[in-house]
């Protein structure tokens, strides 16, 4: 009798060929709903859906929603709080900021880091409180040891300035929005009161010693007898970055590098702020980035 070809093998050779083929097939028609480098130097996402039109839901589309600067943002320090009254008498309270030795220390190119980015860096230190591979980073750029680095995303290459250019308070209008991040006071370990706003519990009719206490944290059974996640309760409060968007210039002053703008601003008094063109108000600088630093 003929051998008779085992189970697995003849399934093989009926199978195998035709996921190579669709394999095959797949490499030409296939779709990615991720934009081209979207995320550095990862590798795009590929639709499992197969579909020719990208999802509103994907990140790739929430990337493309994205909204960026066209130039980069600045340090500076809080100074604190003041009011500017206008000609009809209305006050408005605003918040002097200043900006000290702010300048470009390195530029992040799409083609190498995989994004378009601006380092800055603020204020001076002391060269031997700083490390000989950021002393050698510092002299590639030709600017004095910085206290504080951070880093602007912009939208293009346009955006991009040379290392070393020096970012003053003339970079901003007077009449713009900007958008101030900072952080926040750090206030500790808070009760639920403090942190969230809780009303508390009855300051009487039996109430024994639990006035501000946070209460149930859920429920029993029914709940799945567990704390659900993102429950409000009692931990540390502050301490964290905080946005304010749409902060107006009301003033500046080259020669101190001042800005003032209206409102307040997250942290103490003394803290690092960082201070870029608001990306839900219009920009009003028509001139390249280039031409406003000097």
């Amino acid at each position: 009798m003929p051998t008779r070809l085992p189970f697995v093998n003849s399934l093989q050779q009926r199978v195998v060929p035709s996921i190579l083929s669709n394999l095959r097939l797949s490499k030409v028609n296939r779709f990615s709903t991720s934009a081209k480098c979207p995320f550095g130097l990862r590798p795009k996402r590929v639709s499992s859906s197969g579909s020719p039109v990208l999802l509103e839901a994907s990140r790739a589309a929430a990337l493309q929603r994205r909204q960026l600067p066209a130039r980069t943002g600045a340090l500076a320090y809080k100074k604190g709080m003041t009011a500017v009254f206008r000609e009809t008498g209305e006050r408005i309270p605003c918040t002097v900021l200043q900006l000290d030795r702010v300048q470009v220390t390195a530029v992040k190119d799409r083609a190498l880091h995989g994004y378009w980015a601006v380092q800055v860096g603020l204020g001076w230190r002391n060269p031997k409180n700083v490390t000989r591979p950021l002393l050698g980073h510092y002299e590639t750029c030709g600017v004095a040891p910085k206290k504080t680095l951070c880093e602007f995303r912009v939208q293009d290459q346009e955006g991009l300035l040379q290392p070393g250019t020096t970012i003053k308070a003339d970079h901003f209008h007077v009449g713009q929005y900007v958008d101030v991040r900072a952080i926040s006071k750090g206030k500790g370990f808070a009760g639920g009161m403090k942190r969230h706003g809780f009303s508390g519990q009855p300051a009487s009719h039996g109430n024994s010693l639990t006035h501000r206490a946070m209460g149930s944290a859920g429920q029993s059974q029914g709940g799945g007898s567990r704390v659900l996640p993102g429950k409000r309760m009692a931990g540390r409060m502050g301490g964290q970055q905080h946005t304010i968007q749409n902060l107006k210039v009301l003033d500046i002053q080259p020669s101190l590098g001042i800005v003032v703008v209206s409102g307040c601003v997250t942290g103490p008094k003394g803290c690092v702020v960082k201070l870029q063109d608001a990306i839900k108000k219009p920009t009003m600088i028509n001139e390249t980035p280039q031409a406003q630093l000097q």
